[in-house]
Formats: structure tokens, C-alpha cells, sequence
């Protein structure tokens, strides 16, 4: 029998020598990203250096970027859709567990398992802050009477990449209880500071929400997963907002309908208060109001630009929650100006709003 099986397994031996495979790897494809590039200002002939930033006077002037060149036609985004959500392994309700063997079984490696990004999702307790008395000052003083901003309790400001590096403790300090961040515009703009923004204005124990500047050039649904797949949903974080105004120095010249207006609005807005449950704010100013909102969106909050006078002369019986009073002021902890915002309310009202925000 030995010798019998010692030609069966050199022959076998052969045949396996034989064999070769024919599996090579596979491709990688990569999607190609939008070259659109938006811009609500003229873009500046050189770049801002990062020591010394130009001042932002109004938030409709927070939205200039670093120059690039020009795409000779617009492109679909590579990434659409919702942004996918970790998932946690936990067992269900019910279904019957798999017999423990009677040997324990030999360990084996388990490869590591690559799951796309998501935005962080943060589910810290949130306690009430304290109220600062805002000591900001202004280089363009209005005197608005009677219904002066001062005499309301909660002040905050609105901020971009244009504010440079922020000392946000001593911002707080000033009576910045709330602060705006710029985050998007378009459909792949992002602004460079927002994610540094973000989280150091979290660690000064600011309430902070984001902002997104709408271009009319995109649609409202490629602009809304943008804004999601960069702003965070986290608890605490105020309503996201939808920044609305005409520009004459934009690169998109496009003025729509007041109902196409409207449309692309809703569009973005649903979306948004789909994945963050918070109904998104609208900001705007005095002439896109008149020419688009009158009377529009009464179960929405707003958030009114009149630096002039009092919201219930510009807007006449418009509801608000925000009023940008000023696009002039002064602050410790912020080079040049920023705009400065109050709340419509008392200190017990904003902690009563914030509650049901989060």
C-alpha cells in the first residue's frame, strides 16, 4: 500500500503546481466633486492673510471666499443623499441566541470594518449658562429710542472666517451669549473656520448655531446635504439657519420669482428640520422681504437685519426671535468688527427657548 500511494500523491503534487490565479485587485473609483465654486461678495484681488482679517459688517458680506479658478460648467456633487448615522450593535427584542459551544472555540483575526464618516452627534446634558451683560461697543451708533436693543437681556453675535481667530472666552465675557457661525453657501462651499469655530465657541460655553448663505444658482437639495454632511446634529446646538438676500455682487445674478423663492426654500428647509428636528430659522433683509416674504412662512421663526430701525417699523407685524441690530461693532476678543444680535425676549424667555431647542 505504500508504494501504491506514493506515485498518487506525487502526481497530485504536480497538478497543484499547476494552478495559478486569475484574481487581481479591484479598482478604485473615485467621484469627481463639484468645481462650482460660490461666492455671495467680489472676491479679493489677493488672499486675506491670517493675521489681519477684514471686518465683517453685515452677515450678507460674511460670504467671500478664497479665489479658485472658474469651472467651465457646473458638474453633479459626488456625494448626495442623507448622511448615513452610526448604528449601535445592539441585541433585539425576542430573537432566540445561538447555543453556547461545550468548547471554546480557537480565536480568529477579525478584519476591521471601514464605515463612511458621519457628523458628530452629540448627547451632552445641557445645564442653563450664564447671562452676560453686553458691554459691545459701536463704530456706527444708531439711537433707536425707546425700542433700543439695550434694553433687551440676551446679546450674541454672528461670525466667519472673516473674524480670524477668535479669543472666545473674552468674547462671552463682552455679552456674546449666542453666537451664529458661518458653516455653507452653495452646494460645496465651506467656510475654513467653521469647524475650528465651532468647537471653541463650545468649549467657551456658548449656545451656537450654524448658518448657511442660499445661492439661486443650486438646488435647494444639493445646498441642504451639504449643509448636512458638515454642520453637526448635536443637542444644545440652536435652530440651523437659512441666510436669504439679493446680492448685486454675486457670482450667481439670477433673481427668481417670489414663487420659485419660495419653493427652493421649503425644499431646503424640510430637509433640514428632517435630520436636525429643529425648524430652521430664516434670516433676511429689508428689500429680499419685501420683494419675496411678505406674509410668507408664518409658522417659521425669523431673524431680521435692520441696523436702521426697529424691526416693527422695517417688518410691520412680522413675528422675530433674532434682530441683527448692528453690522459695526466693537468687542475684546474679536479683531475689527462683527455684528451684533439680541434676542426678543427676557433672560427667563431665551432660557425657556433654548430649553425646547434642544
Amino acid at each position: 500500500m505504500r508504494l501504491l500511494a506514493a506515485p498518487a500523491f506525487f502526481l497530485a503534487c504536480l497538478a497543484l503546481s499547476g494552478c495559478t490565479s486569475s484574481l487581481g485587485p479591484d479598482s478604485l473609483v473615485a467621484g469627481i466633486p463639484s468645481r462650482e465654486t460660490t461666492s455671495s461678495v467680489a472676491r479679493p484681488s489677493a488672499p486675506v492673510p491670517a493675521s489681519v482679517m477684514p471686518a465683517s459688517p453685515v452677515l450678507s458680506a460674511d460670504v467671500a471666499e478664497a479665489p479658485t479658478p472658474a469651472a467651465p460648467q457646473q458638474e453633479e456633487l459626488a456625494w448626495a443623499g442623507p448622511v448615513p448615522q452610526p448604528q449601535a450593535f445592539t441585541q433585539q427584542a425576542g430573537v432566540a441566541t445561538a447555543p453556547v459551544p461545550s468548547e471554546r472555540p480557537m480565536p480568529t483575526a477579525v478584519p476591521a470594518v471601514l464605515t463612511p464618516a458621519a457628523p458628530e452627534i452629540d448627547e451632552t446634558p445641557r445645564t442653563r449658562s450664564r447671562i452676560y451683560s453686553h458691554r459691545f461697543r459701536d463704530v456706527k451708533p444708531i439711537n433707536f429710542g425707546s425700542s433700543s436693543p439695550r434694553k433687551l437681556a440676551v446679546h450674541g453675535v454672528d461670525v466667519s472666517r472673516w473674524q480670524g481667530d477668535i479669543d472666545w472666552d473674552e468674547l462671552r465675557t463682552q455679552g456674546a451669549n449666542f453666537v451664529y457661525i458661518k458653516a455653507t453657501d452653495g452646494g460645496d462651499h465651506l467656510d475654513p473656520m467653521f469647524r475650528k469655530n465651532w468647537r471653541d465657541a463650545k468649549q467657551a460655553g456658548m449656545r451656537r448655531g450654524a448658518y448657511h448663505f442660499f445661492y439661486w444658482c443650486r438646488t435647494a437639495g444639493e445646498q441642504a446635504d451639504w449643509f448636512i454632511r458638515n454642520v453637526p446634529r448635536e443637542a444644545g446646538a440652536l435652530p440651523p439657519v437659512i441666510d436669504v438676500e439679493w446680492n448685486g455682487e454675486s457670482s450667481c445674478k439670477r433673481r427668481v420669482s417670489p414663487e420659485k423663492v419660495r419653493e427652493k426654500m421649503q425644499v431646503f428647509m424640510d430637509k433640514l428640520e428632517q435630520h436636525y428636528g429643529q425648524r430652521p430659522i430664516i434670516y433676511t433683509a429689508p428689500d429680499f422681504y419685501r420683494d419675496n416674504l411678505k406674509g410668507a412662512f408664518l409658522n417659521y421663526p425669523f431673524w431680521l437685519r435692520s441696523v436702521a430701525a426697529h424691526p416693527s417699523k422695517v417688518y410691520p407685524g412680522r413675528r422675530w426671535v433674532f434682530w441683527q441690530y448692528s453690522g459695526s461693532g466693537i468687542s475684546h476678543g474679536v479683531d475689527g468688527r462683527i455684528d451684533l444680535n439680541v434676542f426678543h425676549g427676557s433672560e427667563a424667555d431665551w432660557h425657556d427657548w433654548v430649553a425646547r431647542s434642544d
